[in-house]
């Protein structure tokens, strides 16, 4: 799987302005400044393919970046308090418009930070991708920001506070020195060619 031919390719703002769904669609959703930007650029060893915001909950389109087997799906961050209740509005219809759209959606990477429990926002997107049977893994980001013994008690706390939704993957990432790197990119992979088995199949 190449990571690495990767280009911006859209920004949506409206769901009228989506572009076709022409190939696998791997899609990146999280809470505002949980580490997505870096996540993707890690991902295809850039430094600012996708923007690392100084100001959470900027970010207002869902943008796309081709790569040679699939595009990379950039939703905006939820559950910035600051965001005016309108804001929020426009991006719960836009989230929802591209993922009710009937895309080629191979795999959606939900993003979650592991130092913190999970969010109400967080929990509200987890019930929609598990009541919909989507096809989703969760990558807890900034690992390399707890000490061992923490990460590992924060390890067993996440299990309990994630057990409801049981068998989706959890990965562990740091985009600082990379660790879970490889995890993300092989299920990336794995999920990318069930999804292009499946088209085969019908």
């Amino acid at each position: 799987m190449n990571f690495n031919e990767v280009s911006f390719e859209f920004a949506a703002g409206t769901v009228k302005q989506l572009p076709p769904s022409d190939m696998p669609e791997v899609v990146f959703s999280g809470h505002s400044n949980v580490g997505k930007s870096s996540l993707i650029n890690k991902l295809v060893q850039r430094k600012a393919l996708a923007r690392v915001s100084a100001q959470p909950g900027k970010t207002a389109t869902i943008n796309f970046y081709k790569l040679r087997d699939f595009r990379m799906v950039d939703l905006p961050g939820y559950g910035y308090a600051k965001v005016s209740k309108a804001e929020k509005e426009r991006w719960a219809s836009l989230v929802e418009g591209y993922l009710s759209a009937g895309r080629n959606i191979a795999l959606i990477v939900q993003i979650i930070d592991i130092r913190h429990k999970p969010t109400k926002d967080d929990y509200d997107m987890l019930n929609f991708l598990y009541q919909c049977n989507a096809p989703f893994v969760i990558v807890l980001t900034k690992k390399d920001k707890l000490k061992k013994t923490a990460y590992e008690k924060r390890i067993e706390e996440v299990m309990d506070e994630l057990e409801a939704y049981e068998g989706i993957e959890l990965i562990p990432f740091s985009a600082i020195d990379g660790s879970g790197l490889d995890d993300v990119k092989q299920t990336i992979g794995e999920y990318i060619e069930d999804f292009n088995s499946g088209i085969m199949e019908e």
